[in-house]
């Protein structure tokens, strides 16, 4: 036995006697576990695979005591890891191992070299001819492993299955991907050879379709991406799969090949479902700095006189808003990406400025575009078009701040408000066109890709109503991750609206735009940042344009905090967007992650404050606002 290892097994007696004295106490508890000499890999990921692990600091934390038969077992362990991710040549060379002075904590370090990599030289290909070009030179060149990097096995597994998986999809179902670890030009470089068998192409067969009852086969069928007689893709059972769960009819879906071993040219599918309840009620309670107590119930049928029709009716109430809204949505309206959806409402809306009552109807068609691409390419983004026609009957009244504002009389009247009360009425009769485009995995909780959505509104003119102008807003939201724990966020914002004919009268009051609250301009309340009149009041504009910046980090567990700094503003002028004249603020803000979303806390600084700001009726008393809501800004 080697002196080294000599003075390993004395310090795990050492160790196991002080265990054996603490037996009443559970143990030698662990306090801290450490490396030295990490530098190809993280202590998090080394961690992550071993038995002993440090206590939690945390006094009602999760407490571990150390085993001389685990920590044995992770010294193996370490080495193996190494191996496995192209370092044969690691070792453990010793560990520290500290007891406190009453030998009831224990505190360990372990020391580690890692030795040189065996690297990638270069990845061959064969067999992957019958791949169109671009998918071909997309595989080589997005594969996980690549040349020079250390040759990682769970790497070059997952290269494999990249590999496999776009044969799959390209009509060879029956594929195979063998790896080849060949020498390369030294003892540490290896060459990588990736060889193909892809068995016969193949085209989808007959589809056999189970568990449904109430929910008929054509309903079924129409969810599915691929038809009998197409070019076999494994993407479309999987899409479909997903597409299946999009209704709502069912709790469980699965679509899956049939006959594998048999090989068939004609490849059969078995759909197999499980119905859920078609009468669905969702009730929702929850709290918001600027809503205040929310209480929300929805009630949905998703089956409708058949059809994966869908009608509902949601009940709200809030300090911003309440009333009941009814839906009908119509799938596959003319052709099976489409969809018809049906809105009347009852609607108050309670804002610092203004409240505003909507009485009417909305009808929509929606276009979704096909998703394609492949595993290596990726699919495209979700984007959709829509087209809206409103006719909803308006009634609104500015705030009694502004309405006692003897500076604002002469604005009231060129509005076309009633002076004594502030009110005022009207048909918005108008068309709506909006186009979108997600690439992100999940909205709610983003992490990578980018969002992008653009609006226009016409109103008035050949539609009839009361106002005439037209409106054009646009957002754009992008994501990117930054090691796994930090993801940078951002997000641009800008919009104006135009009258056709008097500049006035012919936009309504409440289609004024304001900035400040909860997810822009932090720094200021609802609708705080806006030109504002004589005495100081909000009283909004007629174009807008903000930003906001996130560094969101993971910190424990669920929960995290961001860093964030928003600017923007709004002018009285159409079309005028200033950079110059911006307000900004900076802050702080704790996030803890939920199944519904985020439960956000942000504290936000004013850079620049807007002199004479009234708010409540007086001077704005402090340059900070605090907002606490459920999910992120953006």
């Amino acid at each position: 036995m080697s002196s080294r290892q000599l003075i390993r097994a004395f310090l795990l007696c050492v160790i196991a006697l002080a265990v054996a004295s603490c037996k009443e106490d559970g143990g030698v508890k662990v306090t801290s576990f450490s490396f030295n000499g990490t530098k190809a890999v993280t202590p998090g990921q080394l961690k992550s695979v071993l038995a002993t692990s440090a206590s939690s600091k945390i006094p009602w934390g999760q407490k571990h005591y150390f085993s001389r038969d685990q920590f044995e077992a992770d010294l193996k362990r370490i080495v193996a890891f190494y191996k496995d991710r192209g370092y044969p040549d690691a070792r453990v060379t010793s560990f520290d191992a500290k007891l406190n002075d009453t030998q009831t904590a224990v505190s360990i370090t372990v020391n580690i070299s890692e030795g040189e990599p065996v690297r990638v030289e270069r990845v061959t290909f064969s067999g992957f001819e019958p791949l169109p070009e671009q998918h071909r030179n997309a595989l080589e060149n997005e594969l996980p492993l690549k040349a020079g990097q250390p040759l990682d096995r769970a790497r070059l597994q997952a290269s494999r299955e990249a590999a496999l998986d776009e044969l799959k999809d390209h009509g060879y179902p029956y594929a195979s991907v063998r790896i080849g670890d060949n020498p390369g030009s030294s003892d540490h470089q290896r060459v990588i050879a990736l060889t193909a068998d892809t068995g016969p192409l193949s085209r989808f067969g007959p589809v056999e379709i189970n568990g449904n009852a109430s929910v008929s086969d054509r309903i079924v069928r129409r969810q599915l991406t691929y038809r009998p007689g197409q070019l076999f893709r494994q993407s479309a059972l999987q899409e479909s799969q997903r597409k299946l769960y999009g209704p709502e009819l069912f709790d469980f879906a699965n679509v899956e090949p049939l006959r594998a071993d048999d090989k068939p040219v004609d490849v059969p599918t078995r759909v197999t479902v499980t119905e859920g309840k078609h009468r669905k009620v969702n009730f929702g309670i929850g709290y918001g700095s600027e809503e205040k107590a929310r209480v929300q119930i929805d009630w949905r049928h998703v089956n409708f006189f058949g059809g994966a029709r869908t009608v509902g009716i949601q009940a709200r109430y809030s300090a911003l808003d309440k009333g009941v809204r009814l839906n009908f949505k119509e799938p596959y309206f003319f052709g099976p990406r489409n969809d018809l959806t049906l809105t009347g409402q009852s609607w108050h809306t309670d804002e610092p400025a203004f409240t505003l009552d909507s009485n009417g109807g909305r009808a929509t068609v929606t276009r979704r575009f096909r998703r394609t691409g492949g595993p290596v390419l990726g699919s495209r983004p979700n984007s959709t078009l829509s087209l809206t026609y409103i006719n909803e009957y308006e009634t609104y009244a500015i705030s009694n701040e502004a309405l006692n504002d003897p500076t604002f009389r002469d604005d009231l009247i060129a509005l076309g408000l009633d002076p004594r009360t502030g009110t005022g009425r009207g048909t918005r009769s108008a068309i709506a066109i909006d186009g979108g485009r997600n690439t992100t995995n999940n909205l709610l909780e983003a992490k990578r890709g980018y969002v992008a959505a653009v609006h226009l509104e016409q109103a008035g003119q050949w539609l009839a109503g009361t106002w005439d102008y037209y409106e054009l807003t646009t957002e754009g939201r992008i994501f990117r991750s930054i090691g796994d724990r930090l993801v940078l966020a951002g997000q641009a914002r800008l919009g104006s609206i135009d009258a056709i004919g008097d500049p006035e009268i012919k936009i309504p009051f409440f289609k004024r735009y304001f900035l400040g609250g909860a997810t822009n301009l932090r720094g200021w309340g609802r609708y705080e940042v806006s030109p504002i009149s004589g005495s100081g009041l909000p009283i909004g504009g007629f174009s807008f344009m903000n930003f906001s910046t996130e560094l969101r980090a993971s910190l424990w567990r669920n929960l995290g905090a961001v860093i964030f700094l928003d600017g923007g503003n709004v002018w009285d002028s159409r079309w005028k967007f200033d950079v110059s004249d911006m307000r900004y603020d900076i802050g702080p803000g704790l996030r803890y992650q939920t199944p519904i979303g985020p439960i956000r806390a942000d504290v936000g600084f004013q850079l620049n404050p807007i002199p004479g700001l009234i708010v409540n009726g007086k001077e704005q008393p402090r340059a900070y606002r605090f907002h606490f809501s459920i999910g992120q800004a953006f």
